[in-house]
């Protein structure tokens, strides 16, 4: 059985690549105009800090790196959780009821039925080129014991991702409708966590932390290879939480996703 799903997602990754990849100069272009979109904000902010030198004491290599973090955990998590960042659409379409009478899994479906290819190229290139620019220049010493943190940092931080789309996909089953709230609880969110959380207002910080945790992608996981001198006003565990704020988050979000789908009612259409 194991075997059998393991070769089903196999099968579901090939068609969805060769469907997205069947243009290949649109596709490539798609995916260079992902890269670049988000290539501008960094640009932006990289001649800021040539002016003004430092951010609460993060130079421009620390926050590219910053940046990194952010961009190859959301590469990564577009591979695996197109569906359930789409969810709302194929409720509204109608398009689940057919996941409904398939014989396996809606979670598995859901998530190897579709992957935004051209997003995971753009945003998880750009984090790789981020990476490359600012790892040597940062301090970080990468030895066993760095790589396997930064390691199970990045899977923390997908996990973290993974369940805030889980959770309001299953939002949909009740609303139908939860763009804006998509748009609140995950894309503004995403824009704070692109810098240091220290720099905004404890209110900020707070639903950073603890309600929408954004911090512990790639700022918690950033100070525990940098340590740079606002982390004394955090408790230093935090810098070691992100894969269990991950797991923990998922399986809350899977056990939300398992009591609600019993409620799901077809739009209709």
């Amino acid at each position: 059985m194991k075997n059998d799903t393991l070769h089903l997602a196999g099968v579901y990754t090939k068609t969805v690549m060769k469907s997205w990849f069947q243009y290949k100069v649109d596709a490539v272009l798609r995916s260079l105009a992902v890269f670049l979109r988000e290539a501008t904000g960094i640009i932006v902010i990289y001649f800021t800090l040539l002016k003004f030198d430092t951010l609460n004491g993060w130079n421009i290599y620390e926050m590219l790196f910053l940046f990194s973090l952010l961009f190859v955990t959301y590469g990564i998590l577009i591979i695996f959780f197109t569906g359930l960042r789409d969810f709302g659409g194929t409720v509204r379409s109608g398009n689940f009821d057919r996941f409904i009478l398939r014989p396996r899994g809606l979670l598995f479906q859901l998530i190897f039925c579709n992957a935004d290819w051209f997003a995971a190229i753009g945003h998880g290139g750009l984090g790789i080129v981020l990476f490359v620019i600012s790892a040597g220049k940062v301090g970080v010493v990468w030895n066993a014991a760095t790589i396997v943190y930064y390691l199970l940092a990045i899977v923390g931080g997908v996990l973290i991702q993974g369940a805030i789309f889980l959770f309001l996909a299953t939002l949909n089953i009740y609303l139908l409708e939860t763009n804006s709230l998509k748009e609140l609880f995950y894309w503004n969110m995403r824009k704070f966590a692109g810098y240091p959380i220290s720099i905004f207002h404890k209110s900020i910080q707070v639903i950073m932390i603890y309600v929408v945790p954004f911090a512990f992608v790639n700022y918690f996981p950033a100070q525990y290879l940098l340590r740079k001198s606002d982390m004394a006003q955090y408790p230093d565990i935090f810098m070691y939480l992100t894969p269990l704020v991950g797991g923990g988050m998922y399986l809350l979000a899977y056990a939300f996703w398992r009591f609600s789908i019993r409620y799901y009612k077809s739009s209709g259409n």
